[in-house]
């Protein structure tokens, strides 16, 4: 590497760095507790914990979940149900005014093998929500998101220039070699390239999927106005009272439900639900419940497919595989969590994250030691001169 290309390498670190890093940092300390947001959830009471049954418990009929949810709140209609990942023993119900309230939004969560309700859980979250606020747009919508996005390139860039400019630094000197008899400037200098080589892949890689989150409402929207918007649209059929009669349908009389669930299930034999979708909501259809299954493994569980299920009949009518862009953003959320692995991966994570902060809080006070040295010095005065 020639003088004018080094240079132009430490320019590109520099800059792109100290663009970001002060947002980096917050993203990194937001980012701890989220990693253990089920674990801090359930210490805090915000996670519902199904009472201990035997595994093989059989498992009540959905519509006798909805009952046990509706009765909760007798004026409210249900818009979604959806069970966790790898927990069935748990329905969350989704119930609001009508079924495409916005508002005024409660939740219920039932014990799928007795039909008891254990809890109404907080659809704000309590203080994880804040943090996931703060980590995810700044608490400033979809501008928050793209400005983090952005942030999130500017770090993909510190970190290839960096990573470049690594080999040339070392020179002939041993990997990882930490010049401890030197000064605290040099030694920092040192831990703060090695950490960086350190955290090289596990930061490309958490910074790479979390700029595809910072564009998933917009590749969701897109989704929804184009794909799911054609599948819908033709489903539609003379009927234009069914979702009305359907909604009291689900509430009222047993069965209903259950069958759309059912043969959803027979449909896709290797996959298990996710959620529910009732009709007239933003997922279902006029008069059509949308049922998303998603896989049994840590990777395709956090992939859905959607079956559409007459709500009259029970009938599966289409469903359809995601596009590639929906499975991207779906496997970058949970591989950007460290949500594959449980406790072992969350723990690695965590342990590179801070990692990662000392890097960045390293980088910065560097660079303000090095720009304070290159200060010149104050001219000597008529005072000092006469002395």
């Amino acid at each position: 590497m020639n003088p004018r290309r080094l240079r132009a390498w430490s320019w590109l670190h520099t800059w792109s760095s100290l663009a970001s890093t002060l947002f980096l940092l917050l993203l990194c300390l937001t980012g701890l507790p989220l990693i253990f947001h089920h674990q801090i959830g359930a210490w805090l009471g915000t996670e519902v914990v199904a009472p201990a049954l035997p595994g093989d418990a059989p498992r009540v009929a959905l519509d006798r979940v909805m009952a046990a949810a509706t009765a909760r709140f007798p004026g409210k209609v249900g818009m979604y149900a959806s069970q966790e990942p790898g927990d069935d023993a748990v329905w969350y119900v989704t119930l609001g005014d009508t079924p495409a309230s916005t508002t005024g939004l409660k939740q219920v969560a039932v014990d799928a093998r007795c039909g008891a309700v254990l809890a109404e859980p907080r659809l704000d979250g309590g203080i994880l929500a804040v943090i996931r606020r703060l980590h995810v747009d700044l608490f400033a919508g979809q501008g928050g998101k793209l400005f983090l996005g952005f942030m999130g390139l500017l770090m993909l860039a510190a970190i290839v220039s960096g990573a470049v400019l690594y080999a040339p630094f070392m020179g002939r000197r041993r990997f990882g070699d930490v010049r401890r008899e030197r000064s605290p400037r040099v030694k920092w200098l040192d831990l703060h390239n090695l950490l960086g080589v350190v955290t090289l892949t596990w930061a490309l890689v958490v910074g790479a999927t979390g700029v595809v989150n910072t564009w998933a409402d917009l590749v969701v929207s897109d989704w929804r106005s184009g794909q799911m918007a054609e599948l819908l649209a033709r489903q539609r059929g003379p009927r234009p009272q069914v979702q009305v009669q359907v909604q009291v349908q689900v509430q009222v009389h047993a069965g209903a439900l259950e069958a759309a669930l059912a043969n959803a299930r027979a449909r896709e034999p290797g996959m298990q639900v996710a959620f529910i979708a009732f009709p007239g909501t933003a997922w279902g259809g006029e008069h059509h419940f949308g049922v998303f299954m998603r896989g049994r493994t840590a990777l395709t569980e956090r992939l859905v497919k959607p079956v559409l299920v007459d709500a009259a009949t029970g009938e599966v009518t289409a469903s359809t595989e995601l596009p590639w862009t929906m499975t991207a953003l779906l496997l970058s959320q949970p591989l950007h969590f460290g949500d594959y692995g449980g406790v072992p991966l969350q723990a690695l994570w965590a342990l590179l994250d801070g990692l990662t902060i000392v890097v960045l809080g390293s980088g910065l006070w560097l660079w303000l030691i090095k720009r304070r040295a290159s200060r010149p010095l104050p001219a000597a005065g008529p005072r000092s001169a006469a002395r």
